[in-house]
């Protein structure tokens, strides 16, 4: 696997980093879709994949600012430390569902200063990130 070094690109509403950092070996995280009215997410496939085309995410694809994990669109298991923002409201579905929901693992949104996202270039660093909610579903992994 070629890997190159991280650029920053504006694509189509998203903000994306693209390339792998220096010195950082990929280690990869598996896909992770919370689905409405049930308890065990579902992982290592799209909702597409596995033909649940029609359900509801718990963590929709739904404002300016969802903050999602970025990922190789042919592997729904290689993404790594690397996110991307919603720059936009997307194309909905028939069942009124974002074309993104069940692809991507949506973790967060961004509650205050969204606008500030459509400022971001190259070289931007993000100092702080501040959890408001949502702390006590946090699982720390298990050390070995």
């Amino acid at each position: 696997m070629s890997l190159r070094p991280p650029s920053m690109i504006r694509s189509d509403g998203f903000i994306v980093q693209t390339g792998q950092r220096e010195g950082v070996s990929l280690e990869t995280i598996p896909l992770e879709i919370a689905v409405e009215d049930q308890k065990t997410p579902i992982y290592g496939f799209t909702l597409e994949q596995i033909s649940r085309f029609d359900e509801r995410t718990k963590l929709p694809f739904n404002a300016l600012g969802t903050l999602a994990m970025s990922r190789n669109v042919d592997d729904a298991n290689s993404a790594d430390t690397q996110f991307f923002w919603l720059l936009k409201n997307n194309d909905m579905t028939p069942s009124g569902t974002n074309l993104l929901d069940g692809r991507f693992a949506v973790f967060g949104y961004t509650t205050e200063n969204a606008d500030a996202l459509y400022n971001f270039k190259v070289g931007d660093v993000i100092e702080s990130v501040k959890i408001v909610k949502g702390m006590e579903n946090f699982e720390s992994p298990a050390k070995e």
